[in-house]
């Protein structure tokens, strides 16, 4: 039996290393075949933070060019922009309907974003407290059976989980009940300079980001440039005492496919260690690089693939939504 998937990318910054290793590499490598599996820019998500719309455009045709490039195929698999699908947004409403305040505002990450904007004295928007709803929407839309995430998205796929339940139970069989699923290697790349922080394409052009269309020199600068850990212990893989170490050993081996506790047990110094990383990560994007240079200079077959992908999408996640309407009590038009 098929298995649908779906997973999204947020246009909020330049896709980084550990979007790469985390997320894309998994979806082409797995989730595009041979199963059913549809892949979205979220660019609605964009919207709970400050933001410049042209920047929110030009990073959202940049993040579909570059899933493109790195491997994903509109012959095997569903690439289109959230905005771009009406029933998203149809669908969210129905299921704020269904959620409960109290539900969101548990969500980890809101808390965190909340936290922050209220230290930094700016409002917190609406749409931060609510966009764990049209995720859900993004995902139970397409009767999704897996959703491939990170760690630090599981809450918002198990808030979808519950809502397809509660749904189900009180207006009858309408949604797929999804599963996250998690990335075996390097589910989580570390900041080369917190690395006991996530590498966010969120957080500037901050030195210890390595993004994929970074030039080679400025991607070894920054690995070279990478924080350790104090001590003369070496080079030991444990990622509690040694979390800079640790990081760059996961980042070596989510590239070479070898085991980081392994590759350790090479090395007798940190120097060797980095000229090995950045050299590894170089070859690694090299070709997505080099493909993404060939699409660029054609962006109206970009556009051609996420209309045409649009349409799929749309096509699946009507009768999902229209059935969902009816069931929660609406008139048909």
């Amino acid at each position: 039996m098929t298995t649908r998937i779906f997973s999204g990318i947020k246009p909020t910054g330049h896709l980084t290393l550990g979007n790469y290793l985390g997320a894309v590499r998994q979806w082409v490598a797995a989730d595009q075949e041979p199963d059913e599996a549809l892949f979205c820019v979220v660019d609605l998500h964009a919207l709970t933070i400050e933001h410049d719309p042209a920047r929110v455009r030009r990073l959202s045709r940049q993040a579909a060019t570059l899933l493109l490039a790195a491997g994903l195929t509109p012959q095997k698999c569903t690439l289109f922009v959230q905005s771009h699908v009406d029933e998203h947004t149809r669908l969210a409403y129905l299921l704020e309907c269904t959620a409960t305040d109290g539900e969101l505002r548990r969500m980890i990450q809101y808390k965190e974003k909340a936290a922050q904007a209220a230290a930094s004295g700016a409002g917190v928007r609406l749409s931060l407290l609510t966009y764990p709803v049209l995720m859900a929407a993004d995902i139970l839309a397409y009767r999704t059976d897996e959703v491939p995430v990170g760690e630090d998205q599981r809450q918002h796929v198990e808030l979808a989980r519950d809502l397809a339940v509660r749904f189900n139970q009180r207006y009858g069989p309408t949604f797929t009940v999804p599963e996250a699923t998690l990335p075996v290697v390097a589910a989580r790349v570390m900041d080369l300079q917190d690395p006991t922080s996530k590498m966010g394409k969120s957080g500037g052009a901050g030195p210890g980001v390595v993004f994929l269309l970074d030039e080679p020199e400025a991607i070894r600068k920054k690995v070279m440039r990478a924080v350790t850990d104090s001590g003369d212990g070496g080079v030991v893989y444990d990622r509690a005492a040694r979390p800079g170490v640790a990081n760059l050993l996961d980042v070596l081996a989510a590239c070479t496919g070898a085991d980081p506790a392994v590759l350790a047990e090479g090395y007798g110094g940190y120097g060797a260690l980095k000229r090995d990383v950045a050299d590894a990560v170089m070859e690694l994007l090299r070709p997505v690089q080099e493909r993404h240079a060939e699409l660029a200079a054609d962006p109206a077959g970009v556009e051609k693939v996420l209309r045409e992908g649009a349409e799929r999408a749309r096509a699946l996640a009507r009768p999902v939504v229209d059935r969902a309407y009816e069931a929660i009590g609406l008139l048909a038009p």
